[in-house]
Protein backbone atom coordinates (compact mmCIF):
# COMPACT_ATOMS: atom_id res chain seq x y z
CA UNK A 1 0.00 0.00 0.00
CA UNK A 2 1.12 3.64 -1.03
CA UNK A 3 1.82 6.07 1.54
CA UNK A 4 1.12 9.49 0.76
CA UNK A 5 2.62 12.83 2.89
CA UNK A 6 1.52 16.29 2.26
CA UNK A 7 4.80 18.46 2.51
CA UNK A 8 3.94 21.37 0.97
CA UNK A 9 2.65 23.92 3.05
CA UNK A 10 4.14 27.36 4.25
CA UNK A 11 3.91 26.56 7.72
CA UNK A 12 3.24 29.95 8.77
CA UNK A 13 2.59 29.68 12.32
CA UNK A 14 6.15 28.30 12.93
CA UNK A 15 7.90 30.72 11.15
CA UNK A 16 10.45 30.98 13.05
CA UNK A 17 11.93 28.25 11.08
CA UNK A 18 9.91 27.97 8.10
CA UNK A 19 11.24 31.29 6.87
CA UNK A 20 13.91 29.23 5.68
CA UNK A 21 12.95 25.45 5.59
CA UNK A 22 9.75 23.50 4.72
CA UNK A 23 8.27 22.50 8.12
CA UNK A 24 8.68 18.69 7.16
CA UNK A 25 12.27 19.17 7.76
CA UNK A 26 12.28 21.05 11.46
CA UNK A 27 14.54 18.87 13.31
CA UNK A 28 12.53 17.13 16.24
CA UNK A 29 15.26 15.83 18.72
CA UNK A 30 18.01 15.70 16.03
CA UNK A 31 16.25 14.52 12.85
CA UNK A 32 13.32 15.62 10.52
CA UNK A 33 9.69 15.32 11.54
CA UNK A 34 9.37 14.01 7.96
CA UNK A 35 11.69 11.16 8.76
CA UNK A 36 9.66 10.49 12.16
CA UNK A 37 6.87 9.83 10.05
CA UNK A 38 8.44 8.05 7.70
CA UNK A 39 9.76 5.36 10.16
CA UNK A 40 6.42 5.14 11.52
CA UNK A 41 4.52 3.70 8.53
CA UNK A 42 8.05 1.70 7.73
CA UNK A 43 7.91 0.02 11.48
CA UNK A 44 4.38 -1.62 10.13
CA UNK A 45 5.76 -2.20 6.82
CA UNK A 46 4.86 0.38 4.50
CA UNK A 47 8.15 1.45 2.02
CA UNK A 48 6.57 3.17 -1.04
CA UNK A 49 6.09 6.93 -0.44
CA UNK A 50 5.01 9.72 -1.90
CA UNK A 51 6.00 13.10 -0.71
CA UNK A 52 4.33 15.84 -2.08
CA UNK A 53 6.06 19.02 -2.13
CA UNK A 54 5.41 22.52 -2.57
CA UNK A 55 6.84 25.08 -0.29
CA UNK A 56 10.73 25.39 -0.48
CA UNK A 57 10.26 21.39 -1.85
CA UNK A 58 14.15 21.63 -2.97
CA UNK A 59 15.38 21.63 0.43
CA UNK A 60 13.49 18.11 0.64
CA UNK A 61 14.68 17.43 -2.55
CA UNK A 62 18.25 18.21 -1.61
CA UNK A 63 17.32 16.07 1.92
CA UNK A 64 16.61 12.87 -0.07
CA UNK A 65 18.81 13.04 -2.75
CA UNK A 66 21.82 10.06 -1.64
CA UNK A 67 18.68 8.35 0.37
CA UNK A 68 19.82 4.64 -0.51
CA UNK A 69 17.70 1.92 1.34
CA UNK A 70 16.65 -1.22 -0.70
CA UNK A 71 13.75 -1.07 1.91
CA UNK A 72 12.06 2.08 1.57
CA UNK A 73 11.22 4.19 -2.02
CA UNK A 74 10.55 7.68 -1.70
CA UNK A 75 8.93 9.46 -4.69
CA UNK A 76 9.59 13.17 -4.59
CA UNK A 77 6.38 14.99 -6.30
CA UNK A 78 5.99 18.52 -7.08
CA UNK A 79 2.56 20.02 -6.32
CA UNK A 80 2.52 23.53 -6.78
CA UNK A 81 4.00 25.73 -4.32
CA UNK A 82 0.46 27.34 -3.52
CA UNK A 83 -1.68 24.09 -3.90
CA UNK A 84 -3.96 23.13 -1.04
CA UNK A 85 -4.41 19.64 0.84
CA UNK A 86 -6.80 18.54 -1.89
CA UNK A 87 -5.44 19.85 -4.50
CA UNK A 88 -1.66 17.90 -4.13
CA UNK A 89 -3.62 14.68 -3.87
CA UNK A 90 -5.37 15.21 -6.89
CA UNK A 91 -2.07 15.71 -8.64
CA UNK A 92 -0.82 12.36 -7.23
CA UNK A 93 -3.78 10.48 -8.45
CA UNK A 94 -2.03 8.86 -11.64
CA UNK A 95 0.41 7.03 -9.31
CA UNK A 96 -2.45 6.48 -6.40
CA UNK A 97 -5.11 4.60 -9.66
CA UNK A 98 -7.60 2.42 -8.25
CA UNK A 99 -5.48 1.53 -5.03
CA UNK A 100 -6.25 2.04 -1.59
CA UNK A 101 -3.71 4.23 -0.17
CA UNK A 102 -2.26 5.95 3.13
CA UNK A 103 -1.91 9.77 3.69
CA UNK A 104 -0.75 12.08 6.29
CA UNK A 105 0.51 15.50 7.16
CA UNK A 106 4.02 16.15 7.41
CA UNK A 107 3.85 17.90 10.70
CA UNK A 108 2.36 15.61 13.11
CA UNK A 109 3.30 12.18 15.11
CA UNK A 110 1.36 9.77 16.60
CA UNK A 111 1.44 6.01 17.54
CA UNK A 112 -1.11 4.77 15.92
CA UNK A 113 -1.26 1.22 15.40
CA UNK A 114 -1.66 1.29 11.33
CA UNK A 115 -2.58 -2.27 10.67
CA UNK A 116 -5.90 -2.15 13.29
CA UNK A 117 -6.33 1.67 11.08
CA UNK A 118 -5.92 -0.02 7.76
CA UNK A 119 -8.10 -3.62 8.81
CA UNK A 120 -10.89 -0.96 10.14
CA UNK A 121 -10.86 0.48 7.05
CA UNK A 122 -11.20 -2.58 4.79
CA UNK A 123 -14.14 -3.83 7.42
CA UNK A 124 -16.06 -0.74 6.94
CA UNK A 125 -15.71 -0.41 3.00
CA UNK A 126 -16.25 3.64 3.13
CA UNK A 127 -13.75 5.81 0.89
CA UNK A 128 -11.96 7.29 3.77
CA UNK A 129 -11.24 6.43 6.90
CA UNK A 130 -9.70 9.09 9.32
CA UNK A 131 -7.88 8.99 12.65
CA UNK A 132 -9.47 10.29 15.30
CA UNK A 133 -8.09 11.74 18.01
CA UNK A 134 -8.25 14.14 21.45
CA UNK A 135 -6.19 17.19 21.01
CA UNK A 136 -3.98 17.67 23.80
CA UNK A 137 -5.38 19.66 27.11
CA UNK A 138 -3.71 23.16 26.85
CA UNK A 139 -5.48 24.79 29.74
CA UNK A 140 -7.13 24.27 33.13
CA UNK A 141 -10.58 25.31 34.07
CA UNK A 142 -11.45 27.49 36.96
CA UNK A 143 -14.65 29.61 38.01
CA UNK A 144 -14.38 32.81 40.32
CA UNK A 145 -16.36 34.50 43.11
CA UNK A 146 -15.67 37.96 42.88
CA UNK A 147 -11.76 37.51 43.03
CA UNK A 148 -11.46 34.17 44.86
CA UNK A 149 -11.29 30.87 42.58
CA UNK A 150 -14.68 29.11 44.10
CA UNK A 151 -13.20 26.06 41.45
CA UNK A 152 -10.27 24.36 40.05
CA UNK A 153 -9.83 21.81 37.38
CA UNK A 154 -6.55 20.70 35.51
CA UNK A 155 -8.12 20.62 31.70
CA UNK A 156 -7.86 17.02 30.54
CA UNK A 157 -7.77 16.25 26.83
CA UNK A 158 -11.35 14.14 27.24
CA UNK A 159 -12.78 17.79 27.45
CA UNK A 160 -11.79 18.47 24.02
CA UNK A 161 -13.41 16.33 21.88
CA UNK A 162 -12.32 14.40 19.21
CA UNK A 163 -10.39 15.89 15.75
CA UNK A 164 -9.02 14.69 12.66
CA UNK A 165 -5.74 13.79 13.61
CA UNK A 166 -4.41 13.38 9.88
CA UNK A 167 -3.69 9.17 9.06
CA UNK A 168 -5.75 8.25 6.82
CA UNK A 169 -6.83 5.39 4.84
CA UNK A 170 -8.28 6.49 1.26
CA UNK A 171 -10.00 4.83 -1.88
CA UNK A 172 -9.14 5.95 -4.85
CA UNK A 173 -12.53 6.99 -6.01
CA UNK A 174 -12.42 9.65 -3.44
CA UNK A 175 -9.97 11.52 -5.61
CA UNK A 176 -13.28 12.39 -7.62
CA UNK A 177 -14.69 14.98 -4.64
CA UNK A 178 -11.69 17.35 -4.96
CA UNK A 179 -12.21 20.22 -7.79
CA UNK A 180 -8.81 21.52 -7.97
CA UNK A 181 -5.73 23.32 -6.42
CA UNK A 182 -7.59 25.27 -4.36
CA UNK A 183 -9.46 22.43 -2.89
CA UNK A 184 -8.60 21.86 0.52
CA UNK A 185 -9.29 18.33 1.60
CA UNK A 186 -10.91 19.18 5.46
CA UNK A 187 -13.43 21.55 3.79
CA UNK A 188 -15.75 20.52 0.84
CA UNK A 189 -14.66 17.06 0.18
CA UNK A 190 -14.78 15.64 3.88
CA UNK A 191 -18.16 17.76 3.76
CA UNK A 192 -19.68 15.89 1.19
CA UNK A 193 -18.35 12.58 2.26
CA UNK A 194 -19.83 12.68 5.38
CA UNK A 195 -23.18 13.89 4.30
CA UNK A 196 -23.39 10.90 1.58
CA UNK A 197 -21.77 8.70 4.92
CA UNK A 198 -18.42 7.88 3.64
CA UNK A 199 -16.32 9.08 6.05
CA UNK A 200 -15.26 6.81 9.41
CA UNK A 201 -13.49 7.97 12.16
CA UNK A 202 -11.30 5.47 13.64
CA UNK A 203 -10.43 6.69 17.36
CA UNK A 204 -6.76 6.76 18.71
CA UNK A 205 -6.59 7.27 22.45
CA UNK A 206 -2.90 6.57 22.12
CA UNK A 207 -0.11 9.46 21.90
CA UNK A 208 -0.46 12.16 18.75
CA UNK A 209 0.75 15.61 18.21
CA UNK A 210 0.94 18.18 15.95
CA UNK A 211 3.39 20.51 15.67
CA UNK A 212 2.04 24.14 14.43
CA UNK A 213 3.74 25.94 16.49
CA UNK A 214 7.13 26.42 18.40
CA UNK A 215 5.47 25.29 21.95
CA UNK A 216 4.34 22.14 19.71
CA UNK A 217 8.03 21.64 18.54
CA UNK A 218 9.02 21.42 22.01
CA UNK A 219 6.28 18.91 23.40
CA UNK A 220 6.96 16.97 20.71
CA UNK A 221 10.60 16.43 21.59
CA UNK A 222 9.71 16.04 25.10
CA UNK A 223 7.40 13.50 24.62
CA UNK A 224 8.91 11.15 21.92
CA UNK A 225 11.73 10.53 24.39
CA UNK A 226 9.24 9.16 26.53
CA UNK A 227 6.78 7.03 23.98
CA UNK A 228 8.36 4.02 23.64
CA UNK A 229 7.49 3.04 20.30
CA UNK A 230 9.30 6.03 18.88
CA UNK A 231 12.55 4.67 20.29
CA UNK A 232 14.77 3.78 17.84
CA UNK A 233 15.25 0.23 16.52
CA UNK A 234 17.88 -1.38 14.65
CA UNK A 235 15.62 -0.68 10.86
CA UNK A 236 15.35 2.80 12.18
CA UNK A 237 19.56 3.29 12.66
CA UNK A 238 19.78 1.61 9.30
CA UNK A 239 17.69 4.49 7.77
CA UNK A 240 19.14 6.83 9.21
CA UNK A 241 22.29 5.75 8.71
CA UNK A 242 21.81 5.87 4.68
CA UNK A 243 20.93 9.44 4.56
CA UNK A 244 23.19 10.88 7.79
CA UNK A 245 26.75 8.67 6.85
CA UNK A 246 26.55 9.32 3.07
CA UNK A 247 26.34 13.17 3.00
CA UNK A 248 26.24 16.16 4.91
CA UNK A 249 23.73 18.56 3.95
CA UNK A 250 23.44 21.94 5.67
CA UNK A 251 19.88 23.92 5.80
Amino acid sequence: MKVVILAGGYGTRISEYTKTIPKPMIKINGTPIIMHIINHFVLYGYKDFYIALGYKGNVIKRYFKYFKNDRVKINLIDTGKNTMTGGRLKRLSKFLKNQTFLATYGDGLSNVNLHNLVKFHKLNKKLVTLTAVRPPARFGTIKLKGNKVSYFKEKSSLDEGWINGGFFVMDYKFLKYIKNDRTYLEREPFERLTKKKQLLGYKHNGFWQCMDTLRDKEILEKKIKEIKIFKKTKFKKKIFSDIHLKRKIKF
